[in-house]
C-alpha cells in the first residue's frame, strides 16, 4: 500500500507542523466548519477516562484536547513530535505536562497508561504498526486505545463530494487562513491515501490490540477506532 506519508521524512513533517503551530487550532476550526469540536467530544466519550486515570494524548498539538481531559479531573500527558506545537501548548496551558516525543519510540515505561489516544496524527507517522505497537507497550493490560482519524465515507456520492472538497476547496481556504499552504496540501494528500475503516482496523489488530471496533462520524469523514490491550 502506497501512502503519501511514507514518502515524507518524519523530520520534514515535524517542521511543517512547527510552522503552523500558532494558528493551528483556528485553522482547524475553519477548515472543518467547527466539526473538530464534536469530534473531540466523541473521542473523549470513547476513551471513557475517569478522574484519577492516566491518559496519553498523542499528537496532542497545542493541547486543545488535553486541557478538556484535565478539566474533567483526568490525569493527561500531552505528547507531540512537533517541538513548535509543544512550545505553543506550554505557553497556552502551562499546567499541562507536555512531552516532546516520537510515537514509535515513546519516552515512557511499560504499562503505565490506562488509555492511549491519538487524533488526526496516526496517518502522519510513516511506521504505523510500530507506533501502534509502542502504544500497546505503554498501556496497562486491559487498557484502551482510541484512534480518531480521517477516513473514507462509505456512501459513494458523499465520498465523491468530499474528495472535491479536499482537492479544490480546502487548499483555497488554507491559502486565506494559514501561513503554510503546502502543509494543508499535504493534509489533503495524506487523507486521500489513508486506509479506510476496515483496513485500519486490521492494522490495529495486527499490532496486537484486541476487540478492535470502529464507528463513523459525520458520514465517515472521520472514524473512531477503539481497541483494548490484552490482559
Amino acid at each position: 500500500m502506497t501512502r503519501a506519508t511514507l514518502e515524507k521524512d518524519p523530520r520534514d513533517v515535524a517542521e511543517m507542523f512547527d510552522t503552523v503551530a500558532d494558528r493551528y487550532d483556528l485553522t482547524n476550526d475553519l477548515l472543518t466548519f467547527g466539526l473538530d469540536r464534536p469530534w473531540r467530544t466523541a473521542t473523549r466519550r470513547a476513551v471513557a477516562a475517569t478522574p484519577g486515570q492516566l491518559v496519553l494524548d498523542l499528537a496532542a498539538g497545542t493541547g486543545t484536547s488535553s486541557i478538556e481531559w484535565a478539566n474533567d479531573g483526568v490525569d493527561v500527558v500531552p505528547c507531540d513530535f512537533s517541538i513548535g506545537m509543544v512550545q505553543v501548548g506550554k505557553r497556552r496551558h502551562p499546567d499541562l505536562p507536555f512531552v516532546a516525543g516520537d510515537a514509535t519510540q515513546l519516552p515512557f515505561a511499560d504499562a503505565v497508561f490506562d488509555a492511549v489516544t491519538i487524533s488526526f496524527g496516526l496517518r502522519n507517522i510513516p511506521e504505523t504498526t510500530a507506533a501502534l505497537t509502542e502504544m500497546l507497550r505503554v498501556t496497562k493490560p486491559g487498557g484502551r486505545l482510541v484512534v480518531c482519524e480521517f477516513s473514507t465515507p462509505p456512501w459513494k456520492p458523499f465520498n465523491l463530494a468530499y474528495g472535491i472538497y479536499l482537492r479544490q476547496v480546502l487548499p483555497r481556504v488554507a491559502r486565506l487562513v494559514s501561513s503554510n499552504t503546502p502543509a494543508y496540501g499535504y493534509l489533503a494528500e495524506s487523507i486521500a491515501d489513508w486506509p479506510d475503516q476496515r483496513d485500519l482496523a486490521r492494522v490495529i489488530e495486527g499490532a496486537g490490540w484486541e476487540r478492535v471496533g470502529f464507528h463513523n462520524l459525520t458520514g465517515g469523514i472521520v472514524a473512531l477506532h477503539r481497541a483494548f490491550a490484552p490482559r
